[in-house]
């Protein structure tokens, strides 16, 4: 069973998924940090209004809007509209993903694995049915195939908190398996996401790529990316660890 993900200033730990739990804690020290908390390093051009901050909060006279306080440490992709996405420079297989996210109301981005794989960040709070499976928050959003949704995951409970407040998503996710050739062998997975504390996936085999992805072919590695153009959302801490799964 995993044990939950914590934070505290400062310090980020995360059991892994696939060990013991007298496993070594996976902190800073043995995961790659995807924002250095100061700038834009790291991710690739361009990279449109998104900006660095001290913190964001709900505007009281538009809770669909941010107030950015200026400063370090989040990413925000713009107070009050939308921006291109965030993908990072590095590329990954295997991996262990911990994100923090915080969405105004009726927002909506997007954690892509390998830039192919979305899982969704909307604002789900009390939503008991959303449109369709896998547009709620940690949702595995639908592929698209003959102009239809299909494929989509909805999470298997609510963990959404209400927009303006932080939220966490601990991933573990396994890239598609190729042969010698190039042709695919396995399927991408989805092993495991919790949000919030709560587990809402285990073991969903991706047949390809969700919908609006970078690419519509499928790899051994692909980059992080972070959508920023279907409202306002702040990131931090953002850590993947490299893994290597069966």
């Amino acid at each position: 069973m995993r044990a939950p993900a914590c934070f505290t200033p400062g310090f980020l730990c995360i059991i892994s998924t696939l060990a013991l739990a007298t496993a070594p804690i996976f902190g800073a020290d043995r995961a790659d940090r995807l924002f250095n908390g100061k700038d834009l390093a790291g991710w690739r051009a361009p990279t449109g209004t998104w900006t660095v901050a001290k913190g964001v909060s709900l505007d009281p006279a538009d809770p669909e809007k941010f107030v950015i306080a200026p400063g370090e440490g989040i990413l925000v992709n713009s107070a009050a509209s939308h921006t291109v996405d965030l993908i990072t420079e590095s590329e990954f297989g295997d991996v262990e993903a911990h994100v923090e996210f915080c969405i105004t109301r009726h927002s909506n981005s997007g954690v892509y694995l390998m830039g192919r794989y979305e899982i969704q960040v909307y604002d789900s709070y009390g939503v008991a049915k959303d449109q369709y499976p896998g547009i709620e928050c940690g949702g595995i959003y639908p592929r698209w195939i003959n102009e239809k949704d299909v494929e989509g995951h909805s999470p298997r409970v609510n963990a959404s908190k209400p927009p303006g407040q932080w939220q966490t998503f601990d991933i573990t996710f396994r890239a598609p398996r190729f042969d010698a050739s190039g042709k695919k062998i396995a399927n991408a997975k989805v092993v495991k996401v919790v949000h919030n504390g709560k587990v809402i996936h285990e073991n969903i085999e991706l047949n390809g790529p969700t919908r609006g992805p970078m690419a519509e072919d499928e790899k051994p590695t692909g980059p992080i990316r972070l959508q920023g153009d279907h409202g306002p959302v702040a990131y931090r801490n953002l850590r993947v660890r490299e893994l290597e799964l069966k």
